[in-house]
């Protein structure tokens, strides 16, 4: 699904109103009634009272369709304008006009602190103060109201997105967003509905079809796009019935130190969980007997020191190579591996140690071959690009990064988001059970899994993170959020896979009536 940006979805609404030939106060109708449409399936005429919060723009001309609707069916409405400014948009004076034709009960005006309305924990709040356009920070009495919303307790429902939460920028306070319980937006969700500093204002969302033209919405190209099981499925290469092992590449995993052979046995056994042909582990010596007794399915190649890697030698010719988990970042360990580096040309896939090596010594990163992936947690990921500011700051210096040295970066969070060059994939999969030690380990394989196939490095960086997120989703229906751990994961990669091509289940039709019962209804004087 693509995330489009507040100014495409403004070109998209242009296009819309011109190719449709609509005007912008029909498209504000088919907005709001697409809301009222959403709640009136969910509530069926519910007696609850319905607070809906209005702004003097489009998105409070959206509130106020909703409110017509609404009480056209029966709702218990109460309608406010909250007039943050002088200036009312001509769709919400439009839409204003038309809500006075079917209530004698006009909105209330919200000018201050002293005009807020009594809410009641049961009730139900619509938030439809600001839209997208929203560019400077709220008034203090507006403040005040949001963190009004959060006292009463009450359901809060957000138009678009949630009032206050700029789509382009960084929030400077907390209370200066309404915390939405659900949020319904138009056209794709938005980026901030997946970043870390900006998830928590809504918990839910869910993206309404308000008819935009549709040869935009497909030819357009964003920047970020939302990557779940749709997505993926294409990338997904079905296997031949006359190939074998060979035809799925040799991965070779190097890493591993003294305490740390755990973490290269995980990523050994999630690489051949996804598919590749043969695994090799590069290790110490010290990890040789619990490599091959733990995981007898690997071949293993050891260093000539027994503690840790410090000459990288091997005479296979693997496909691809995954570096640096539990590789520790001894002095003589970066040496072998910057000799490794400047002759080595198969593609790689970074993690852990391998990328905390190349940010104390950045010039190495000159030496990956071109598409290589990393795979770095947040800390990581600060060692190697330097500090943020913000979300948006991050993710600008990520993508520069990636330019830079045309390499693919996997951000590692509750939604990973794949990098490369001007793309954002945001992933959709992945549950709080993942902040488990070893759970990176594993997409480290996953990801090398599917680039010793043959899958281009970027489709294998979007296709193992949402697998790897699966994996867990599935994993944690039987253990729980707290007993999840890596090789729960790898256990259900299988499952996983399985699951992109599961059909739903067809809702259980009634048992139609037997033949004496059907006779019975057709002939009740007989019955007697």
């Amino acid at each position: 699904m693509k995330i489009f940006s507040k100014e495409q979805i403004y070109e998209g609404d242009r296009l819309t109103e011109e190719r449709q030939k609509i005007s912008s106060v029909e498209l504000m109708e088919r907005a709001g009634e697409q809301i009222f449409n959403w709640m009136h399936l969910r509530m069926q005429g519910a007696p609850v009272p319905i607070h809906i919060f209005c702004g003097i723009g489009n998105n409070g001309g959206d509130g106020l369709v909703l409110a017509r609707h609404l009480i056209l069916h029966g709702y218990h409405v109460k309608t406010y304008i909250v007039g943050y400014s002088n200036k009312r948009s001509d769709d919400f004076l439009a839409h204003y006009e038309r809500l006075k034709g079917v209530t004698k009960s006009w909105p209330e005006p919200i000018e201050n602190s002293n005009d807020f309305p009594e809410i009641d924990e049961k009730d139900i709040i619509v938030d439809a103060i600001f839209g997208i356009g929203l560019n400077r920070p709220v008034t203090d009495w507006v403040k005040e109201l949001f963190v009004y919303f959060r006292k009463t307790k009450a359901f809060t429902l957000s138009i678009d997105v949630p009032s206050g939460l700029f789509v382009d920028k960084p929030v400077a306070d907390e209370n200066d967003v309404v915390w939405a319980g659900f949020t319904l937006s138009f056209a794709s969700p938005k980026l901030v509905f997946f970043l870390p500093e900006t998830a928590k204002y809504t918990a839910q969302w869910e993206v309404l079809d308000i008819g935009l033209d549709p040869n935009y919405l497909i030819s357009t190209e964003t920047e970020a796009e939302l990557i779940s099981k749709v997505e993926v499925v294409p990338n997904y290469i079905p296997r031949d019935r006359f190939s074998h092992k060979g035809d799925f590449g040799h991965a070779l995993v190097i890493g591993g130190s003294y305490g740390k052979i755990g973490a290269v046995t995980l990523t050994s056994k999630a690489t051949l969980t996804t598919g590749a042909g043969l695994v090799t582990a590069y290790i110490p010596k010290c990890g040789y007997i619990p490599l091959q007794a733990s995981f007898p399915e690997a071949m293993v190649i050891t260093d000539r020191d027994e503690e840790k890697i410090i000459d990288i030698q091997f005479d296979i010719d693997p496909t691809v190579i995954g570096l640096g988990i539990g590789l520790g970042t001894h002095d003589d360990t970066i040496k072998a591996l910057e000799a490794f580096l400047k002759t080595n040309k198969k593609p790689l896939v970074i993690d852990a140690d391998g990328i905390n090596i190349l940010a104390k010594k950045k010039t190495l990163l000159k030496l990956l071959p071109e598409n290589s992936i990393l795979t770095p947690h947040p800390k990581e990921l600060e060692r190697l690009i330097g500090t943020w500011t913000d979300d948006f700051d991050k993710l600008s210096k990520v993508k520069a990064f990636t330019k830079k040295h045309k390499l693919i970066v996997i951000i590692k969070g509750a939604f990973s988001i794949t990098v490369f060059n001007d793309k954002l994939y945001v992933n959709t999969t992945g549950n709080p059970g993942l902040a488990t030690a070893g759970s990176g380990d594993v997409l480290t394989g996953i990801v090398l899994g599917l680039l010793s196939q043959g899958y281009h490095p970027t489709s294998a960086a979007i296709f193992g993170t949402y697998l790897h997120g699966k994996s867990a989703d599935l994993a944690v229906l039987q253990c729980g959020f707290e007993s999840l751990t890596a090789s729960h994961v790898i256990e259900y990669i299988g499952d996983a896979f399985i699951d992109l091509f599961k059909q739903p289940e067809q809702p259980v039709e009634p048992e139609t009536n037997t033949e004496a019962e059907k006779e019975k209804e057709a002939n009740p004087e007989k019955q007697k």
